[in-house]
């Protein structure tokens, strides 16, 4: 199985994180600290790094140069507040394969970490996914239901993505939220019932059936 190093010091993103990288068939390790992030982070330990720049008691930085210098080569994806350009191409020059800015959404975080592994990995994952008559292929970013193409938007493209990774499973509106809109999303939002019409208005009714009291599943 596939191991992931978590270095992130907010405990909500790291519950955010590890719930979701779990539940796409990671394994996952979180350290909060520095030190233990550049400690830790080794080619024979684990497949890729997640890393915070304001980690306490070592600077994600110092931890890029550390784990650079030994020699280790694992993909490091940077996670940042800071979006300036100094601190996202320092981070680049400094040993990082990639870097996100905070807040982000899972999807985007989840493609590039699958982006990494894949260059890392001679076994690379399909890049089209199939569930009935839906295609979905995630290179071009085109959607077909049966012989019709079907124009989506970013956030339509990456709610129909959740659920055809998931087919047949009843996928709650908290985690279609968090999967698709991010760790800062508002519990309370009806945003996802929205979208969720959205997509059967393109795709057919009977494309996404809503399971009473638990939330929506994507049939094939």
């Amino acid at each position: 199985m596939t191991r992931i190093l978590i270095a992130e010091d907010e405990e909500r993103i790291v519950s955010f994180l590890e719930k979701g990288l779990r539940a796409n068939g990671y394994s996952t390790v979180a350290v909060g600290d520095g030190q233990s992030a550049a400690a830790l982070a080794r080619d024979d330990s684990f497949d890729l790094v997640v890393l915070d720049l304001g980690l306490p008691g070592l600077d994600g930085r110092d931890v890029l140069r550390a784990v650079r210098a030994r020699g280790e080569r694992l993909p490091i994806l940077v996670l940042t507040a800071r979006d300036g350009v100094e601190d996202t191409v320092g981070s680049l020059e400094q040993g990082a394969d990639d870097y996100i800015t905070k807040p982000f959404r899972f999807e985007e975080l989840l493609a590039r970490i699958r982006l990494r592994l894949r260059a890392d990995d001679a076994s690379t994952e399909a890049t089209v996914l199939e569930v009935g008559d839906v295609q979905l292929d995630l290179r071009s970013r085109r959607a077909t239901h049966g012989d019709r193409t079907v124009e989506l938007t970013a956030r339509e493209f990456a709610l129909l993505e959740t659920f055809m990774r998931h087919p047949n499973h009843v996928l709650s509106r908290e985690q279609l939220l968090s999967h698709v809109w991010g760790y800062d999303f508002d519990p309370g939002s009806n945003v996802v019932d929205v979208y969720v019409r959205y997509l059967r208005r393109k795709l057919g009714e009977d494309t996404i059936e809503t399971v009473r009291g638990m939330g929506y599943r994507l049939t094939g």
